[in-house]
């Protein structure tokens, strides 16, 4: 979805700024996020206690994201808190059959999300953007051809910003039409 395993994280929380959803109300839909994970094991158990890291990594990832995006400095304890996370001991590569596989428990993973966050943050080349629709408050690696993507995904917000304008043209036609 956003080109990173600590963005797509972050964007467990949506509509920061106007209605907020959390999709992370507990340690078993974080382990559903992890399960629904490419990048991450998803055989992993959450605690309570590695719950509320988690959700504090998120909130560090997407502070230190929008900093970025402002291009102000890092805010410390954001930053503190990453670079802690970081430090852990990370997931195991295996070699099976059908390819590798990482394995590791919940601290290893969030030390992966960590240092996921803190290579796409340090990059100065990765086209890193927010969301263009309005009430949207995903970040995302813009990895298209020139840079030009304008929404987190298609099938949330580019279709209803698109099927917004279309309406509105249409709208605008019929009125014309009428007058």
């Amino acid at each position: 979805m956003s080109g990173s395993a600590a963005l797509d994280l972050a964007g467990t929380l949506k509509w920061r700024l106007t209605e907020p959803e959390e999709l992370l109300a507990g340690p078993a839909d974080l382990e559903r996020w992890l399960d629904a994970s490419a990048d991450l094991p998803g055989d992993v158990s959450v605690t309570q206690d590695a719950f509320r890291q988690a959700v504090i990594l998120r909130e560090a990832v997407y502070r230190l994201a929008t900093d970025r995006l402002a291009e102000r400095g890092f805010d410390r304890r954001a930053l503190d808190t990453l670079n802690d996370l970081a430090r852990g001991a990370g997931l195991t590569v295996q070699l099976s059959d059908t390819g590798t596989r990482r394995t590791g428990n919940i601290d290893a993973v969030l030390a992966e999300l960590a240092r996921d966050a803190v290579t796409v943050l340090a990059d100065r080349e990765a086209h890193m953007k927010e969301c263009g629709r309005p009430a949207c408050t995903r970040i995302y690696l813009d990895r298209s051809r020139g840079a030009r993507r304008t929404w987190c995904g298609m099938d949330e917000c580019g279709n209803r910003v698109k099927a917004a304008a279309y309406r509105a043209r249409k709208r605008r036609t019929g009125t014309a039409a009428a007058s």
